[in-house]
This record gives C-alpha cells, structure tokens and sequence, in this order.
C-alpha cells in the first residue's frame, strides 16, 4: 500500500475514463487527491473488458476485410483469414500502452492508488480490502464513485456455458464459429453484428423493439437496417426470449413468439448493471436501483450532496466520452462547493455529448431528430451530403454512408448533426465545435462560407450546408 495521508479532499472509486475524470480536474486545482481501484492495472472495463479492447479487435477485422475486398489483392491471390484470437493480439499491445500511459499520469499528479475492493464505512469513509485481505482505510471530503458496469446476467441463463457469452466474455472466445445469435440490438449488439458479419460469420440480431437504435434519428437507423440486411444480417424485431438451451455444439435460443434459433454460439448483449455490489452503498445513504445504478441529479450528486457517482455506474448514455465529462463536471461541481472554489473560474465541462457508435459504417450524431423538432414544433430544415458524390468517399472506396445537418429555417442555427459512414465518429466533431459557438456563430453559413481542403470527407459539411440552403428558396 502507498503511504497515505489521513483526510484527502476527494476520494475517486475506479480508474477508468470518469474517475480519471475527476481526479485530474480536483489535483490540476489544487486538491488532494485519492483513488481506489479493484484492479492492479488502471484504465477500468473502458481499457480492459470495453472500449479499447472491442474498439481495437474491430479494426483489425477491418483490416482484414480491406484485404479481401481489395480487387487488386485477388487479382493476385492475395487473401487474409484470421481466427479472433489472432486478432486480439494487437489489442493487448494498445490496453499494455494505455495502462503504461495512464499510469503516468497519476505518478505525476502525486495521486496514490490505492488497490483492493472499495466499501464505504460510513458517508466519509472507505475501506479497500485487496485479496490476500490486507486493509487500508481512506476518507474524503468528497467522495466520486465511478466503478462502470458489468453486462446484465439474468440468473436463469448459465453463463459459464462455452456456448454462451456477454460482451465481456466474447473478446476471449476461442472457437472457431460458423454462426452466432445476438440477443439485444442495442449499441454492443449492433457493433457485433457488424464485426462478426465482417468476418463472414451468420449473424442473427434479435431486437426487442420495433426498430434499431430508436434513440437515433431515424433516416440513420434506417440506413443502418438496410446496410446489415444487405451485407446478411437477420434482423428480427420485436422478438423477446423465452428460454436459452446450451448445447455441446452450439446455443439455442427460445423466443415467445415460437421461434428456435440455433447457432454456434450466443452473444448475450442486452442490458448492463452498475457495479455497485460490495460498495456498502448504505453505510454511506445511497440507495442503488433494481440494476444497481446510482441515481443522481443533474449535478451528477447522489442524495448525499458530497457523494458524486459519474459514468456508467449511473446508467445511460453508458459512453467512454459521456464518463470523462461527467467525471470532470462532478470535480467542478466540488470545487466551486467548497471554500476555496474555482481559483480559475473555468467553465463547467460540456455534457452535450456526441455519440459514436462503431458498427461498420460508423454511426455519430449530436444535437436533436427530425423527430424531437418535428414534437417540439421547431421549424427546422434539412440538408444531405451522401458519401457516394463526395471525392475523398470515391477514392477511398467508402462511399457507404451520409451527413445530415438539421438547422434553423429563419435563424439558420445549427440543431442536429447526424452522419454514418466510415469515420463518422471523426466528422461528426467539425460540427460539434459549430454547435457549441454561441449565437449567431452556430449557424449554417459557418460551412457555407468557409473553404475546406480538397478533396477531404470535410467537405460534406459544405455539400450539406448548401444542400439544405437551397431548400430555403
């Protein structure tokens, strides 16, 4: 255990993006600073079990599809065929990276880690207990609980099946399959679809719900439905298990509605629940949901106003970006509290979060939907740039995809930006800093006047803009 001084004046719980969050934004200002973390590696699911590890194996199924979709390459033969464990490899070496980095960065901020499972022993103070049982107490004037969250295991479903999986467990897969049902059609869901289908496995998708991905705008999602059918994907809606039947040579999956999908394996992607056990959540007067998520208020304050809880342990958006922010929101909010406040009297960090979602083609939007505007009666109008017409999309081949801006009719204010296609997650931040300009200089006319390189996928904010301008007339 590092040497550790009796009082801090935040104590963070977890290491990954919203406790590395908070903890910076406190000790840039001056505050003395703890964290606890369960693991002996920092960095949290986001490094080890989520972002980087799915976020890196789909790269290199990428790649790999690159090569076989290369006309030139099979002109000459040339093939790559990799079993997902090969692919993982890169993925060790970028989690050994980013934990190396990221240590660092508590070395330098002289904030020590504190290794073992956390449990609160009353409103200001916790106990970490590591495995070989050895204690060490630490208390905090503020106290910040990002400990991520699991996927949802209901208790019927044998998960320790080899046939079975959640989004955890299916990065260390080492069967060689054939097929594969996907329960859930959420982000995780969809994202596997696309990997999987990329490496020419049968994919079911199974939804819940009438359409995928509803929280998006829905010309996206329906472009999205179109590209997995079209590449094989069988997308099935409004479906709802029954019963899961494990076999020695695959899964079968029960649904209410009479329907039996058998395949090689069965990814389990539906639901997450916050990791919240063993915290001893009520020593400190915080009562969890049903899915063991903290509810907080739009300061990210739990009912105990000095305990704050950021990222997924808190439920939606459940995103790497959405955590940092909030981590660092949360280290604001402390702060400008206390006696000493805000010596530079920054600004609060955005939570006027992007989402990226990495199926293939990307999908990244921010702002509202045709939907909520059309509710909201905002006189709004759209403008296209589809992928196919610009040139950078032609050259490289990724001409899949679209960026649409909603704005304004009379103000010409920017409201929604909503792109899909190969590296959307990128475009979509070109319009996010528009966005965030404060009237008049969120408007439109930013890319209409404004000249981009060409031929760049940037110009599709130009082809957009004058798209939806000309609607006007």
């Amino acid at each position: 255990m590092p040497e550790l001084a009796s009082e801090y004046d935040v104590v963070v719980i977890g290491t990954g993006p919203g406790g590395e969050g908070a903890a910076m934004q406190a000790v840039k200002h001056g505050r003395t600073v703890a964290v606890i973390d369960r693991e002996a590696a920092v960095g949290g699911n986001c490094t080890h079990r989520g972002t980087i590890p799915s976020k890196s194996l789909r790269h290199s199924i990428f790649q790999m599809s690159e090569v076989n979709n290369n006309v030139l390459f099979r002109e000459h033969g040339i093939t790559a065929h990799f079993l997902i464990p090969d692919l993982r490899r890169r993925a060790k070496s970028v989690i050994e990276q980013q934990v190396k980095m990221r240590t660092t960065f508590y070395d330098r901020n002289d904030i020590p880690i504190v290794h073992g499972r956390a449990k609160f022993l009353d409103p200001h103070t916790l106990e970490a207990v590591e495995d070989d049982g050895s204690r060490c107490v630490v208390r905090g004037k503020s106290i910040v609980i990002a400990t991520g969250a699991r996927p949802y295991h209901p208790p019927e479903i044998d998960f320790n099946h080899p046939r079975i999986f959640d989004s955890d467990s299916i990065l260390h897969m080492d069967l060689h399959i054939k097929s594969v049902t996907i329960y859930g059609a959420g982000i995780i869901g969809c994202e596997y679809a696309s990997m999987f289908r990329n490496l020419e496995i049968k994919v079911n998708l199974v939804n819940t719900r009438d359409r995928l991905l509803d929280f998006l705008d829905e010309e996206i999602v329906d472009a999205l439905s179109y590209h997995l059918r079209e590449r094989g994907v069988i997308i099935r809606h409004r479906e709802e298990y029954d019963r899961v039947e494990a076999c020695d040579d695959g899964a079968i999956l029960h649904l209410k509605s009479g329907k039996q999908l058998k395949t090689d394996v069965l990814l389990w992607a539906i639901g997450r629940s916050g990791n919240t056990d063993g915290l001893g959540l009520e020593a400190a007067g915080v009562q969890p949901d049903i899915r063991g998520n903290i509810p907080v208020n739009e300061h990210m304050q739990t009912i105990v106003p000095h305990v704050y809880a950021v990222g997924d342990v808190i439920g939606p958006p459940a995103l790497a970006s959405a955590a940092y922010n909030q981590g660092r929101y949360a280290a604001t909010r402390i702060l400008a509290g206390d006696c000493r406040g805000n010596e530079q009297n920054e600004p609060p960090p955005s939570l006027d979060i992007p989402t990226g979602i990495y199926t293939s083609p990307e999908i990244s939007s921010l702002g509202k939907t045709e939907r909520e505007l059309t509710e909201g009666k905002v006189p709004y109008e759209v403008g296209h740039a589809h992928f196919k017409s610009i040139a950078r999309a032609q050259i490289t081949g990724q001409t899949t995809g679209m960026l649409k801006l909603l704005f304004h009719r009379e103000t010409l204010e920017v409201l929604g930006i909503h792109c899909f296609g190969a590296n959307a997650s990128e475009i979509i931040h070109i319009g996010q800093a528009i966005m965030s300009q404060p009237k008049p200089y969120n408007s439109l006319m930013y890319f209409i006047n404004t000249t981009f390189n060409y031929p760049t996928m940037a110009e599709a904010y130009r082809v957009a803009a004058l798209n939806g301008y000309n609607r006007l007339f």
